[in-house]
């Protein structure tokens, strides 16, 4: 069993940045792919980007050029830079990791990220 764990979220005022964190239980170079979901209020989740263990990472068009996936592997921690905030990222926003294709990826409870106009 793998535990994920997200920190940073708060509140922020529009344009404003925030650093989300996202601490795992082993090593995050073993994973597939880890990635960071947001789920905005009353609306479904939604991916915001994702890592491959090849280096490929892709962004949602919404966030592009805005937010940056990073990682730490000594750390086993990956994080999310969030710059330029809009009240449109308003969200709980979570991490996952997979192991592969075929299985289903692991995920964190999520920390809220409130961005005030």
């Amino acid at each position: 069993q793998v535990h994920l764990v997200e920190s940073g979220g708060g509140l922020v005022q529009a344009g404003g940045s925030l650093r989300l964190s996202c601490a795992a239980s082993r090593r995050i170079d073993s994973f597939n792919a880890i990635e960071w979901y947001r789920q905005p209020p009353g609306q479904q989740r939604e991916l915001v980007t994702t890592e491959g263990n090849g280096g490929s990472i892709y962004y949602a068009p919404s966030v592009r050029g805005r937010f940056t996936i990073s990682r730490d592997n000594a750390k086993r921690t990956v994080y999310l830079q969030m710059n330029r905030l809009k009240p449109e990222d308003t969200a709980v926003y979570y991490c996952s990791a997979s192991e592969g294709p075929d299985t289903p990826p692991y995920w964190g409870r999520g920390t809220q990220v409130t961005v005030s106009t």
